[in-house]
C-alpha cells in the first residue's frame, strides 16, 4: 500500500518566525481551537481522498439557489461620491471582519468596528437603477471591449479596469425568518465591497477568491430586499488579462441556524487497499442561536456511476455520532467508514463516490450536505517521480491561464469542458490553474474527467510584480485566501498539489524560505494530505534553503538543473513546474527556416515550424529529453495549453525597430509609421504561447505533443501546409511528428527518403525539399510495421464554407453552448490555409450567437459580433441556447463569391 506521506514541516526557529512575522507585521501562527464530539479524532495525515463542492440541495432547511439572474450594472461611482471615500483604505476595517473564520483567534482585524462606512446612493434600497443595464451573471466588462491600441498588450488591450457596480432585487419569505442567509459568490474582480438595504455587509478584496458574506442581519424577511455589490479593478494589478466583473456564478444559500459550516466537511482515505479503504469523514458544525443544542451527525456513503448519478444503495454508513454544541459556538465530529472493495480514482477510470451527511436532532433534520469525493493516493518519490495508487505515471500537464478566449472571464461549463476534452485528446493528464484559485466547475470537471490539478494561491507575495498587483493585499489577506482556497477545495481528488507561489520575488531574499515555511505551514494546517510547492524561476531558490520549506520543489523553464538539484537535494521531489514556452501563430510559416530560437517572426506572428521561443523558454523537445534521461522528475507543465489574453511574447510593447513583414508594402507602409512616430504600433493583444490557439484550434505544435504523450496512438501529422504558389522551385522544409519510429516522405508519389527517429529526438525533418504543387504524403512505421500516415494538397481557389459543430445535441438551459468550426474550402474540400474571407454570420430558432473568433493574436475585431475573417482559413462561432425554448437552432455562415454553409443544431 502506497501512501501519501505527512507534509514535511521544514525545522524553522520559532523566534526566526516570529521575527519574521514582526518584521512583516504578519500574525505569529496560532492554533485554531475547536471542540470535538466525544470519541473523535483528528484526520490523520495520509492518503488524499477528494471530493468536489459541496451540493447542498434543499433539505431540511438548506437550500442553495442560483443568484445569477436578473441583475442591473453600471460603470463608475455616482456622481458626487467623495474621492477615496469607497477605496480600499477606508473600507478596510470592515472589510477584515469577513472571513474570520479564516483567521487566526488573536487577529483584531476579525471583529466588525461599530458604525458604517460610507454608502454610495446607489447602495441605497430606494436609489433608482432604471438606466442601468439589465443583465445576468456572470459577467465580464473588458471582453466587451472595445480593443484599444494604446492600452497595453500585456493584459489583452481591453477596458478591464475601473469601477463597476452591480445591484439585484429580491424577496425574502416570512417563512425564511429563523433561518441564516449567506452569499456565496465564485469570484469577483476585484475588491468586492458589498451593501444590503444600504448597510455594509462585507466584502474580499481578492479577485479569485470564492468567498461567503452572512446576509441575515440586514435582511427584510416578508419584502423587497436590495444586494449592491461595488467592484474596484485597479489598472497595473494584473500580468495578463483578469477581466472585471462578476464572472463566475453566485449563490443565495439558506440554512437552519445550526448547521455544517460552509466548506466544513472534510473526506480523507488514510489507509487503502484492494480489500478496503477507510473513509475519515471530519464535519465542523456551528450553531448559531443562544442556547446550547445536541444533535446526531450521521453520513451515508454511495458509489457514482459515470455520469455522476448516485447509485440507489449505499456502499457504508456511519453510525449517528452524538455532539453538542454549546450556544454561539462550533463543534467538530470526526468518524469513519469502511468501504469495501473501492474502485480508485485515476486519469484513465475518474471513479467518484457521495458521501450525504444529516445532522438531527430535537426530532428535526436541521441540515443535509452532498460532497463528492474519489478514492486514491497520491506520494511524490524523489527517485520515481509522481505515484497514483502505487504506480508512477509522468504528468503531462499545461498552465493555463483562466480567460475563455472569445467568452473573457466569464465562467461557462461547457466551454471548459471543451478546454479539457482538447488536452486529453493530445495526452494532457494534468492542469495547473496559472496563477490563482480556479473555478470550482473547473475542479469538478477533472474530477469527473480524470485530470490531475496544481492548485495556484498566489502570483506575488511580499514584492509585487505590478504596482497595483496582489501584493498590496497579502499582508492583510494571504492567510484568509489560502486558507479559503485549501478548504474550499481539499476535498476534490484531482488535486494532487498545492502551489503557494508562482516566480515569486521572495524566492531569492533571505526571508524568502521562511515565507514559504510560513505559507506551507496554513496549508497544512488545513490539509496533510498533499504537499505544498512552488514554481521558480530562479535556479538559485533549489539551493538556498527556499526549495526545504516545500514539499515538492518545482523549477520553472531550468532543466539543466535536474541532475544538480537531485545530487544536492536527494531527499526532496522535483517537477517542472513550468516549462517549454515556446511560441507559435497557427497556420503561419516563415522562411527560411533557422534553428536560432530567436527567429521566425514576420506580420506580428510567429512561424509554427515549433523552433521559436523567448530568451529564458526552449522549444519542447528539451523538456522531454531532460525528463526521458532524468525518470526521477515527476513530469511538466507546459507554457500553456491555450493561447490566453494578454501577454503576446515577443511583441509585448511598440518597437522601436523595423519588424520583418512578408508583404512589401506592411514593409514600406510600417517603415514610415517608424519614421514618423519613432516606434511602430504593435497590434497584438493575445498570447502565442498556446498549444492550442484562443480560438481553440490545433496549433503543429498539438500533434508533437500528442506524438510524445500518447505514444500507443497511431498518428502522424505535416507541416507546413502545401499551397505555396510563390515558392515553387524553393527550399520549403517539411516536418513530421508522429508516435511511430520512422517514416518515409512522398512529394507527388516520389519517396523523398525514410528517416528513423533517433534516441532523444522527437520529430522528424526533411530540410531541403523543394516545393511543388501537388499532394505531400508521409507513412509512418513503428516496429517496421505501418502505422499510421498523413498527407496534405495544394488548395485551389476559394470556393465554399464548410461548418462543423463540435457538438449538435444541446441543452435548452440558457448556458449550453456548440463551438462551430467555419472554414474556408475549395472546390475538392481541401482547406485554403490561407484565407481571410470575411464571414457573415445569422441564427434562427432558439438560440444566439455568443461570440466569434479566429485566433489571430492582433485581431482587433469585437468578439460580440456577427461577422469575423477567417485567419489562415478558419473561424469560430458560438453559439447558446436559450432558456426553456427548446427546438431547432440553425446557424447560417455566408462570404462574398462563396457557397454558404448552414447547420442545425437540436435545443432540448
Amino acid at each position: 500500500m502506497v501512501t501519501q506521506s505527512p507534509v514535511r514541516a521544514p525545522r524553522i526557529c520559532t523566534v526566526c518566525l516570529a521575527a519574521l512575522f514582526s518584521l512583516l507585521a504578519i500574525p505569529s501562527p496560532g492554533r485554531t481551537e475547536s471542540s470535538k464530539s466525544p470519541g473523535s479524532a483528528s484526520a490523520q495525515a495520509g492518503t488524499a481522498s477528494g471530493a468536489g463542492a459541496q451540493d447542498a440541495g434543499a433539505y431540511a432547511g438548506r437550500e442553495r439557489l442560483s443568484f445569477d439572474a436578473d441583475w442591473k450594472f453600471t460603470k463608475g461611482d455616482p456622481e458626487g461620491t467623495p474621492a477615496g471615500a469607497l477605496s480600499y483604505t477606508a473600507l478596510k476595517p470592515w472589510l477584515m471582519a469577513s472571513g474570520a473564520e479564516f483567521a487566526r483567534a488573536d487577529a483584531p482585524s476579525a471583529v466588525r468596528p461599530p458604525g458604517e462606512p460610507y454608502s454610495a446612493s446607489c447602495a441605497q434600497p430606494g436609489f433608482d437603477d432604471g438606466a442601468w443595464r439589465a443583465l445576468d451573471l456572470p459577467h465580464d466588462w473588458g471582453i466587451e471591449g472595445p480593443f484599444e491600441q494604446s492600452y497595453s498588450g500585456d493584459t489583452g488591450k481591453l477596458p478591464w479596469w475601473g469601477v463597476g457596480w452591480y445591484r439585484k432585487h429580491f424577496q425574502i419569505s416570512a417563512a425564511d425568518r429563523g433561518r441564516r442567509i449567506s452569499l456565496e459568490v465564485d469570484g469577483a474582480m476585484a475588491y468586492a465591497a458589498i451593501w444590503v438595504n444600504g448597510r455594509f455587509a462585507g466584502g474580499w478584496p481578492y479577485g479569485y477568491a470564492s468567498f461567503q458574506i452572512d446576509l441575515t442581519p440586514y435582511l427584510v424577511f416578508d419584502g423587497d430586499n436590495v444586494v449592491a455589490i461595488r467592484l474596484d479593478n485597479p489598472p497595473d494589478s494584473s500580468r495578463w488579462y483578469p477581466g472585471g466583473g462578476i464572472y463566475r456564478n453566485v449563490w443565495l444559500a439558506k440554512t437552519s441556524p445550526v448547521h455544517i459550516a460552509h466548506w466544513g466537511e472534510t473526506l480523507d482515505t488514510p489507509r487503502i487497499d484492494k480489500a478496503s479503504a477507510t473513509v475519515a469523514v471530519t464535519t465542523v458544525l456551528q450553531n448559531e442561536t443562544g442556547a446550547a443544542a445536541e444533535v446526531s451527525v450521521a453520513t451515508t456513503l454511495y458509489a457514482l456511476n459515470a455520469r455522476g448519478e448516485r447509485l440507489s444503495d449505499p456502499i457504508a454508513r456511519i453510525d449517528p455520532a452524538r455532539v453538542r454544541l454549546p450556544a454561539g459556538r462550533s463543534a467538530l465530529s470526526a468518524r469513519s467508514a469502511r468501504v469495501p472493495n473501492p474502485r480508485l480514482w485515476s486519469p484513465s477510470s475518474p471513479a467518484l463516490y457521495l458521501a450525504v451527511t444529516t445532522v438531527s436532532g430535537g426530532g428535526r433534520a436541521w441540515d443535509q450536505i452532498e460532497t463528492r469525493f474519489g478514492i486514491r493516493t497520491i506520494a511524490f518519490d524523489p527517485d520515481r517521480g509522481f505515484l497514483l495508487n502505487g504506480e508512477r505515471i509522468r504528468i503531462q500537464g499545461v498552465c493555463d491561464h483562466h480567460d475563455l478566449g472569445a467568452l473573457g472571464a466569464a465562467i461557462n461549463v461547457r466551454a471548459l469542458e471543451r478546454q479539457i476534452d482538447l488536452l486529453q485528446e493530445m495526452g494532457c493528464n494534468a492542469i495547473r490553474t496559472s496563477h490563482n484559485p480556479p473555478a470550482p466547475e473547473l475542479l469538478d470537471l477533472c474530477d469527473r474527467k480524470g485530470m490531475l490539478v496544481m492548485d495556484e494561491s498566489f502570483d506575488c507575495w511580499i514584492r509585487g510584480k505590478r504596482p497595483n498587483d496582489y501584493h498590496l493585499l497579502f499582508q492583510d489577506w494571504h492567510e484568509r485566501d489560502l486558507r479559503a482556497l485549501v478548504r474550499r477545495d481539499r476535498n476534490h481528488p484531482s488535486i494532487i498539489l498545492w502551489s503557494i507561489g508562482n516566480e515569486v520575488p521572495d524566492q531569492s531574499t533571505p526571508e524568502g524560505w521562511r515565507l514559504a515555511a510560513h505559507l506551507t505551514s496554513i496549508v497544512s494546517e488545513e490539509d496533510r494530505t498533499r504537499p505544498t510547492t512552488s514554481a521558480c524561476n530562479s535556479a538559485e531558490s533549489g539551493y538556498n534553503g527556499f526549495q526545504v520549506a516545500l514539499g515538492v520543489m518545482g523549477y520553472n523553464y531550468h532543466s539543466a538543473q535536474y541532475v544538480p538539484f537531485h545530487s544536492a537535494n536527494p531527499d526532496i521531489a522535483l517537477i517542472g513546474s513550468e516549462t517549454a514556452s515556446a511560441v507559435s501563430t497557427r497556420g503561419a510559416y516563415y522562411f527560411p527556416v533557422s534553428d536560432d530560437k530567436a527567429l521566425g517572426r514576420a506580420d506580428f506572428q510567429v512561424s509554427s515550424y515549433d523552433l521559436y521561443a523567448p530568451p529564458w523558454a526552449w522549444p519542447p523537445d528539451v523538456e522531454f529529453e531532460a525528463e526521458d534521461r532524468n525518470a526521477f522528475v515527476g513530469g511538466e507543465f507546459v507554457w500553456t495549453g491555450f493561447d490566453y489574453l494578454g501577454e503576446p511574447t515577443p511583441y509585448n510593447s511598440d518597437s522601436t525597430n523595423l519588424l520583418n513583414f512578408t508583404d512589401p508594402a506592411d514593409q514600406a507602409r510600417e517603415a514610415k509609421e517608424l519614421a514618423a512616430l519613432g516606434r511602430l504600433h504593435v497590434p497584438s493583444r493575445s498570447s502565442y504561447f498556446g498549444i492550442i490557439d484562443l480560438a481553440g484550434f490545433k496549433k503543429d505544435r498539438f500533434f508533437l505533443y500528442q506524438s510524445h504523450w500518447r505514444p500507443e496512438l497511431p498518428m502522424a501529422h505535416l507541416l507546413p501546409h502545401w499551397t505555396w504558389p510563390e515558392r515553387v522551385g524553393q527550399v520549403t522544409p517539411v516536418f513530421v511528428y508522429t508516435s511511430g519510429d520512422e517514416a518515409e516522405l512522398f512529394l507527388n508519389g516520389r519517396s523523398l527518403g525514410r528517416k528513423r527517429m533517433a534516441p532523444f529526438t522527437y520529430r522528424l525533418r526533411w530540410d531541403d525539399v523543394r516545393y511543388q504543387p501537388g499532394e505531400l504524403k508521409v507513412v509512418a512505421y513503428k516496429a517496421g510495421r505501418r502505422w499510421a500516415s498523413d498527407s496534405v494538397r495544394t488548395a485551389g481557389p476559394a470556393a465554399k464554407l464548410t461548418a462543423i459543430p463540435d457538438r449538435s445535441d444541446l441543452a435548452a438551459d440558457g448556458a449550453d453552448l456548440s463551438f462551430v468550426t467555419l472554414s474556408v474550402r475549395d472546390r475538392t474540400g481541401s482547406l485554403v490555409p490561407r484565407a481571410s474571407n470575411v464571414l457573415r454570420f445569422s441564427v434562427t430558432g432558439p438560440g444566439e450567437i455568443l461570440a466569434v473568433d479566429n485566433g489571430d493574436p492582433t485581431s482587433f475585431e469585437p468578439f460580440h459580433s456577427e461577422q469575423r475573417k477567417a485567419f489562415n482559413g478558419l473561424c469560430l462561432a458560438i453559439i447558446r441556447t436559450k432558456p426553456g425554448q427548446p427546438g431547432t437552432v440553425t446557424l447560417t455562415a455566408e462570404s462574398e463569391g462563396l457557397e454558404a454553409a448552414r447547420i442545425n443544431l437540436k435545443s432540448h
